[in-house]
């Protein structure tokens, strides 16, 4: 296998665990496997856990000082959403709570999506270059429900997302061991082993690729150009 050029990369992972630190995070346990990875490769990597950070719901991009009639006294999402923009790849780790992705997951990506109208030096919106996926843990079936969400999310934000982007592991259903406990078999399963390698690898690969290209090719794709009446060809009604 020729090795492809991943130096100068960066991610960022950002665990969207219910736990602060430094209580056990089975999600972060996983997401270790594929952090390890990348930075076995060159990869700088940034850890982010949300609980750890007060984090305020909204859609602006600073809480503090954005909100109409009534601003916050506190909001760390400015700092974090500069960790992350610095980066050319976003790994989201979420748990299953109630068949779902967390409410800090939730949180999280309403706080992206704040920063969404902003625009790159091609006029495309912020996200256009970058690339991102997911990393799930639980005990009942959901991986693919959590990760058809965020994966559908993070897209529609501008990101990138590669072939096979998430991973995922969960336990027996009902109470039982999770990720790290000692007897689950976690670590150990092939199936999540193979999707955390495939994932890590195609999120490497199409970061490279949009560094090397200079970003996501523009072209009908500016949102600068079109607010300025360009339509890229769009069919005009008035012609029809």
């Amino acid at each position: 296998m020729t090795e492809a050029d991943f130096s100068g990369l960066k991610a960022v992972y950002l665990n969207t665990t219910l736990k602060p630190s430094p209580a056990l995070s089975h999600t972060q346990g996983l997401m270790d496997d594929s952090i390890a990875l990348m930075r076995e490769h060159g990869v700088q990597v940034d850890v982010i856990r949300a609980a750890d950070h007060d984090i305020r719901p909204g859609v602006y991009p600073d809480m503090r000082e954005d909100v109409p009639g009534g601003n916050q006294d506190a909001d760390d999402w400015p700092e974090l959403a500069e960790r992350i923009l610095a980066a050319d790849i976003l790994v989201l780790g979420t748990p299953i709570w109630l068949g779902d992705k967390s409410s800090v997951a939730t949180r999280v990506i309403e706080r992206l999506y704040g920063l969404s109208g902003e625009l790159n030096d091609r006029g495309q919106y912020l996200y256009y270059g970058k690339t991102a996926g997911v990393i799930v843990t639980g005990n009942e079936d959901g991986v693919k429900h959590v990760a058809m969400n965020v994966l559908y999310s993070l897209q529609h934000l501008g990101y990138v997302i590669p072939p096979n982007a998430d991973a995922g592991w969960l336990g027996a259903i009902g109470p039982g061991p999770s990720y790290l406990d000692e007897g689950s078999g976690g670590p150990e399963t092939e199936f999540t082993q193979r999707n955390l390698t495939f994932m890590t690898w195609n999120l490497m690969h199409t970061a490279a690729w949009l560094r090397d290209s200079g970003g996501f090719p523009a072209g009908g794709n500016s949102r600068q150009e079109w607010d300025e009446g360009e339509r890229f060809g769009h069919p005009n009604p008035e012609y029809r």
